[in-house]
């Protein structure tokens, strides 16, 4: 939250070094690219207009949150909508930072994997060499059960950042990129059908066209001139067709980008653009032309004049070959259109292991929520508006941490593997409501369950407990009964097998308020209402919510672009 005098927005954002600046190149707009001062904050050139306007942003005084005021010594061009870095509209100090969130004091600061590194090689250095050189850095200083995972530093080129993001097991097994060829392959599939198209039609109008051969043929042309008419009138046709795509392109390139979620277009001016254009239409020219310069080319003049000239019976073998390809290829994109289609329909259709109808999720981004979250709850429940209110870690559309702290009876020593974890409030389980197996849910009544463990059906398959409940769990160095068994419930990605996920009770302070509203009530009054409680406990903060259904929604979103 960025807040000026009473103007008060929420912009993302980073903490740096002090290298920062140098290290991306930063094109600054106004003041100083430095971050010398700890208590100084650069600003993007959009967030400088939504907060300050027409005013002149340097030197004022701004908040972060609710760390201490810091100082506007620069505003730099907003990064391109295509950089990782785009949501970053302020630029705060590592040191500022470091010292508000007591980093400090962290018992095992070499566990979270909450920062990045960024990292300029020298010019006769390479990746590979660097890599080496700091590969055990981490495995030195972490504790004795992260050295079972064998932590490994790497660097990661930036070219390979998007297109090559997704690892398995420490390897690289590619990303986006197989987008990159998926579309590339179908796009040269539904050409070859265009090019199989202008060969059958050639081939077809071949009885017309002997005449023409036999007296060209007669009158002393060559074979090789024939040819040669033939890739012309192949190239005048695709020329024609790469002018008429390019006006597609430009009609129809606003309605991909809303599409495709990018933001396209021409290179107009580019020499390597224009240079890859009339290479693929020679080579498209060439390739729908072959066949009927070759077919047509070779028929005899004196057969087709006297009126005797027939194609021979393995004439038509050809053209029906490339028929039965082309029907191959539009049946082929048919079903992968089809399986795309009901890969994504499965997955939707899912069991999710809870309700998300009605369920909202309230970020709570100031403590005097979770102090007060007794009171809270009590006046929303009275206006019989919503059924039940929770406090957790982290939305049901995701598992905020993960522990490999975990032990049990019978497992294998040498063995680490991460656990999803979820802290929860006592009611959470009643407000989004899944469904017990085997055991109880958390409650007020039971003291002891700040030392208990609810765990879902992968993670009790996972570890082999025949009968979990009542079992005995190591976290670290501290026991934890097992007091229930839930649904598996997807909180991840829909599309990928169910991760074993522990949920504990828990009194720190929650991220997020999860709330199911009365099915019998209006949404809108809920809300009003929600929003004007939350505002009597954070009234500095804007209110913000998320129903959950759509949360879940968003998990679908690049596979129905791809789909579309």
């Amino acid at each position: 939250l960025l807040a000026f005098n009473e103007k008060k927005l929420k912009q993302g954002g980073i903490f740096f070094e002090k290298e920062a600046p140098e290290l991306f190149r930063l094109q600054m707009v106004q003041g100083s690219a430095s971050l010398e001062a700890p208590a100084s904050v650069l600003l993007s050139s959009s967030a400088v207009k939504a907060i300050f306007g027409d005013e002149d942003p340097l030197n004022k005084l701004i908040k972060i949150d609710n760390y201490p005021p810091v100082k506007v010594t620069g505003v730099y061009k907003d990064f391109p909508h295509n950089s990782s870095f785009a949501d970053f509209n302020f630029i705060g100090t590592w040191e500022f930072f470091y010292n508000n969130e007591n980093i400090k004091s962290m018992t095992d600061p070499w566990r979270p994997n909450f920062t990045s590194i960024f990292v300029e090689l020298n010019d006769h250095s390479d990746f590979a060499n660097a890599s080496i050189r700091i590969k055990d850095a981490k495995l030195k200083k972490v504790n004795s059960q992260l050295v079972k995972k064998k932590p490994e530093l790497f660097l990661f080129p930036m070219s390979k950042w998007h297109l090559y993001s997704e690892f398995k097991d420490g390897v690289n097994i590619g990303g986006a990129i197989q987008y990159v060829w998926m579309f590339g392959i179908i796009g040269i599939f539904v050409l070859l059908l265009a090019c199989i198209n202008f060969m059958n039609l050639s081939t077809a109008r071949s009885e017309k066209r002997a005449k023409e051969v036999g007296i060209r043929k007669t009158v002393g042309s060559l074979r090789k001139q024939l040819i040669a008419q033939f890739f012309s009138e192949s190239l005048l046709t695709v020329a024609f067709a790469l002018v008429l795509s390019l006006v597609l392109v430009i009609l129809l390139l606003p309605f991909f980008n809303a599409v495709s979620g990018k933001q396209m277009s021409v290179a107009w001016d580019s020499p390597l653009f224009w240079s890859l254009t009339i290479a693929f239409t020679l080579f498209t020219a060439l390739i729908a032309g072959s066949y009927p310069a070759f077919y047509l080319s070779s028929f005899q003049p004196v057969k087709v004049l006297k009126g005797t000239f027939k194609a021979g019976r393995f004439a038509a073998i050809p053209r029906k070959i490339l028929v039965v390809l082309q029907f191959t290829v539009s049946v082929a994109l048919i079903i992968g259109t089809i399986i795309v289609y009901r890969q994504i329909q499965f997955a939707k259709n899912r069991p999710v292991g809870y309700s998300r109808e009605g369920l909202v999720t309230v970020p709570i981004t100031d403590s005097t929520v979770h102090s007060h979250f007794l009171s809270l709850r009590n006046e929303l429940m009275q206006t019989g508006l919503i059924s039940s209110i929770a406090e957790a870690g982290n939305s049901t559309t995701g598992v905020g941490g993960s522990t490999s702290g975990i032990s049990w009876k019978g497992k294998d020593p040498n063995l680490s593997v991460d656990f999803g974890m979820v802290e929860a409030s006592y009611d959470y389980g009643k407000t989004i409501g899944w469904h017990i197996a085997d055991g109880r849910d958390f409650s007020k009544d039971f003291g002891t369950d700040t030392s208990a463990l609810i765990l879902n059906e992968a993670a009790v398959h996972f570890m082999g407990l025949q009968k979990p409940v009542g079992e005995t769990l190591m976290w670290f160095d501290k026991p934890y009964t097992v007091i229930g068994v839930i649904d598996d419930m997807v909180m991840q990605s829909p599309f990928d097998a169910l991760k074993p996920v522990i949920y504990f009770a828990d009194n720190q302070p929650g991220s997020v308020a999860i709330i199911k509203i009365n099915p019998s009530a209006s949404s809108k009054n809920a809300l009003s209402k929600i929003e004007s409680t939350f505002k009597k406990f954070q009234p500095d903060q804007p209110f913000e919510y998320q129903f959950v259904d759509d949360d879940y929604a968003k998990k679908f979103t690049s596979e129905e672009r791809i789909g579309k």
